[in-house]
């Protein structure tokens, strides 16, 4: 279940582009994220709440310019809304704490799940372990 979200604390708490790609859905540069050529372990946190919601071993290169995973640490971890802004029939992913926007899933993913989280590393931080 979703927290209230005090909008006033995370334009405190983000930087600008943070709060850009978490609150308003835009999207960072593909291949200029910090994770997506991170190979440390650990988890996968949301920048804007904290919630765990990716494990670095679900982590692949996908080619596609952000960090990719081929599942959601859990089921109840993020949301997944149907997204058909810019003329295109996509797969938002949020985060389902706090309802910040993550990135987007697609299909076309490795054979283990078939999936592709292809996230945002601004809505990331990572625990390492």
């Amino acid at each position: 279940m979703k927290k209230p979200v005090d909008e006033k604390t995370l334009r405190e708490k983000l930087t600008p582009e943070e709060y850009a790609v978490c609150r308003e859905g835009a999207t960072e540069r593909p291949f200029s994220g910090k994770y997506y050529h991170c190979d440390d372990e650990g988890t996968y946190r949301c920048v804007a709440c904290d919630n765990a919601l990716f494990k670095s071993d679900n982590k692949y290169d996908s080619g596609s310019g952000w960090p990719s995973f081929d599942r959601a640490i859990a089921a109840d971890s993020v949301e997944l809304r149907s997204d058909e802004t810019h003329g295109m029939r996509r797969t938002e992913v949020l985060c389902k704490n706090c309802g910040s926007h993550l990135g987007h899933v697609f299909d076309d993913g490795p054979k283990t799940t078939g999936k592709r989280f292809c996230i945002n590393s601004l809505s990331l931080k990572l625990d390492k372990k």
